[in-house]
C-alpha cells in the first residue's frame, strides 16, 4: 500500500514538472519589454510565473519545471541570453518565493543580502543614480523589498496565502511576488554585468556590452525597472489568485489527504 502511495506521490510530481515546464516554455516564447542594452533581447511574459512556481509547486518542484521551461523554451527558439543561465534570475525567485511560503524564512533572507552585495561590489554598477542633482541609490526599491522581508508581512504572507480568502491571497501574492521578483532582477543584473561584459574581458574578447555603456545603460534602467517590476507583480497576482486557489483546493488537498493515510499505515 505505501508503495503504490509512494510512487502515486512521485507521477503526480513529475506530472506536475512536466506541465508546468511546458506553460513556462510556451510564455517563455512570448516577448515583452525590451531589454535596455542587449539589442533584439526582451523579457518574456513567463517572468510573471515564478512566485506562483514557488508558492504552488515548492522550491524543488517549481525550480526544476523553472530549468526544464526555460530551456524547452530556447529549443523552441527563445534566444540564448546569459550563456544558458538564462534560468537563473527566475530560478531564484522560484526557489526564495517557494522556501519563503514554506517558513524557511533565513534561507532567503541569506540569499538576499549575497545578492545585494555581489550586485554593489561589481565595479560596473552604478551605486548611485544623479536624479535633479540628488544621489539615489539605485538599489532603493530592493532595499524596501529586502525591509518587506524583514518586517512582519515577510512572515505573515504565507500564511495569508494559506487562507485562500480571496483579499489575503492577493496581498499575500504580491508581498511575495514583490521580494521575488526583486531577488530575481538582482541576480539578472549580476549576469548581465558578469556574462555580457566581465566574461568575454577575462578571455580576452570584445564584451557583448562595452564596459563604458554601463554608466547609461543603469540610468535609464533606474527610472524602468520600478514599472517594470510593478507591471510583473501585478500580473502574477491576477494569475496567480485562481491558480493558487485551483491547485490547492484540488491536487494538493488530494495530496494531504494522501499524506495523511500514509502516517496512518
Amino acid at each position: 500500500m505505501s508503495g503504490n502511495i509512494h510512487l502515486s506521490s512521485r507521477t503526480k510530481t513529475i506530472a506536475l514538472i512536466a506541465i508546468f515546464a511546458a506553460l513556462f516554455a510556451v510564455l517563455r516564447r512570448i516577448d515583452a519589454i525590451p531589454m535596455i542594452g542587449v539589442p533584439g533581447a526582451r523579457f518574456s511574459l513567463s517572468d510573471i510565473l515564478p512566485p506562483i512556481y514557488g508558492i504552488a509547486l515548492g522550491p524543488f518542484t517549481g525550480g526544476i519545471s523553472v530549468i526544464i521551461g526555460t530551456f524547452l523554451g530556447i529549443a523552441l527558439g527563445k534566444p540564448v541570453i546569459f550563456l544558458f543561465l538564462d534560468f537563473l534570475p527566475a530560478l531564484v525567485n522560484t526557489v526564495a518565493v517557494g522556501l519563503l511560503f514554506r517558513r524557511k524564512w533565513w534561507p532567503v533572507v541569506i540569499l538576499y543580502v549575497a545578492l545585494l552585495v555581489v550586485f554593489l561590489v561589481n565595479p560596473l554598477t552604478s551605486i548611485f543614480i544623479n536624479v535633479g542633482g540628488t544621489a539615489i541609490p539605485f538599489v532603493w526599491l530592493h532595499i524596501i523589498a529586502f525591509i518587506v522581508l524583514l518586517s512582519p508581512l515577510g512572515r505573515k504572507a504565507g500564511q495569508w496565502v494559506e487562507s485562500l480568502k480571496p483579499a489575503s491571497l492577493a496581498a499575500g501574492i504580491a508581498i511575495m511576488a514583490f521580494i521575488g521578483t526583486m531577488m530575481q532582477h538582482l541576480m539578472g543584473n549580476i549576469l548581465y554585468e558578469v556574462v555580457l561584459n566581465q566574461f568575454y574581458i577575462v578571455l580576452g574578447q570584445d564584451p557583448i556590452v562595452q564596459t563604458a555603456a554601463y554608466p547609461g545603460i543603469w540610468s535609464v534602467t533606474f527610472f524602468l525597472y520600478p514599472w517594470e517590476r510593478l507591471i510583473l507583480i501585478i500580473l502574477t497576482v491576477v494569475v496567480g489568485v485562481p491558480l493558487v486557489r485551483v491547485l490547492k483546493q484540488s491536487f494538493f488537498r488530494s495530496e494531504n489527504q494522501l499524506t495523511a493515510e500514509t502516517k496512518k499505515l
